[in-house]
């Protein structure tokens, strides 16, 4: 297991690392610092493709009797798994809220020349938030929060022959593919359930009419009958080590 601390870090720099950082065993339970908020991409996960042109925030708001230091600030962002690991770090802007209070705040944007990891290392991240307060309480969390980043996920849909008779079958495909983070392509998904949904011409809601699971490269294809004008589209729940994404609708027109 590689040992993970934190040490000298660029001040207000990103940086990208195929290596661990070191940090001082300093946590909640032994400061007085308080963490009030803490956000990792607004909530969200972070959802990674191949352009590299990313970018995400964290966002930390912490309190202190003494106030919020600016001095050894870091965030960090990371994952190992067996010989894999991968890290996004760097010391964030740190501003006053009041005498007591700070929002830390550091926004990551991926390097056009390595900046998505391994495939292997897509799903649940550790998150450190490390803090000092003016009083020279040091806090760490020791990467104890843990936040999504996954491999993005793409959806096609066409339904045809349009325009179709009443009645007369549609035959709806459609393709399912995710971000190979090694090869930096996107390829078929294999064997995953989709749902096929219908949205009536007129209305803002999509029902669920059949799930279908995509093929060896990740195609898909069903026929259903022509009732009515509509939206057709293939949605695609997710898994945890890649998005959920929905398909634009693709209008049929039924005569």
């Amino acid at each position: 297991m590689r040992m993970k601390s934190i040490g000298a870090v660029l001040t207000g720099a990103l940086a990208l690392s195929a290596s661990a950082v070191t940090a001082p065993a300093a946590y909640a339970t032994e400061t007085g610092v308080v963490i009030q908020k803490l956000s990792v991409n607004g909530g969200k996960p972070i959802v990674l493709g191949t352009s590299q042109s990313e970018s995400f925030t964290i966002s930390v708001t912490a309190s202190d009797d003494s106030g919020i230091s600016k001095d050894l600030a870091f965030l960090q962002i990371d994952r190992e798994v067996g010989d894999d690991y991968w890290s996004y770090h760097g010391a964030p802007t740190c501003t006053a809220v009041n005498a007591t209070t700070s929002t830390c705040k550091l926004t990551f944007k991926l390097d056009s020349g390595w900046g998505v990891p391994r495939n292997t290392l897509a799903g649940r991240w550790d998150v450190t938030v490390q803090l000092q307060s003016k009083d020279g309480d040091l806090y760490n969390n020791g990467g104890a929060t843990k936040h999504s980043v996954l491999r993005r996920g793409t959806l096609s849909v066409n339904a045809g022959p349009e325009p179709v008779a009443k009645g007369k079958a549609i035959t709806v495909t459609g393709k399912l593919a995710r971000a190979n983070w090694d090869k930096r392509v996107y390829a078929g998904y294999t064997n995953q359930p989709v749902k096929l949904q219908f949205r009536k011409a007129g209305t803002t809601t999509y029902t669920t009419l059949k799930t279908v699971y995509t093929n060896s490269t990740g195609n898909l294809s069903t026929k259903v009958t022509a009732a009515a004008d509509g939206y057709w589209r293939w949605s695609f729940a997710g898994t945890s080590t890649t998005s959920a994404v929905s398909a634009t609708g693709d209008f049929v027109d039924v005569r």
